[in-house]
């Protein structure tokens, strides 16, 4: 998109210009999240594949967005984003 701008050729005497407008892909989930079971007191991690890396993501549970702490783990490599859920309760499923 950063590529979008006015191109111009000059051979001095002349110029010719050209509008370039980049179209963004969208977003899409190349590999959703899946269900998992995890036992008391254990860590689970949830993984999602995005189809353009560096994409921003945001973790929720319900309605409640999910900032990194001691119980989450928030991570993000290329194309690939994960959360980490430490010492799982039930309250966590």
């Amino acid at each position: 998109k950063s590529d979008s701008d006015t191109y111009s050729c000059d051979i001095g005497d002349a110029q010719s210009r050209a509008k370039l407008t980049v179209q963004e892909t969208p977003v899409l989930f190349k590999q959703e999240l899946q269900n998992e079971e995890a036992k008391e007191g254990k860590q689970v991690r949830l993984t999602c594949e995005l189809s353009k890396p560096g994409t921003p993501v945001k973790w929720m549970k319900g309605d409640t967005v999910l900032f990194a702490s001691e119980k989450y783990e928030l991570k993000q490599h290329g194309t690939v984003a994960e959360l980490i859920i430490r010492d799982v309760k039930p309250v966590d499923a």
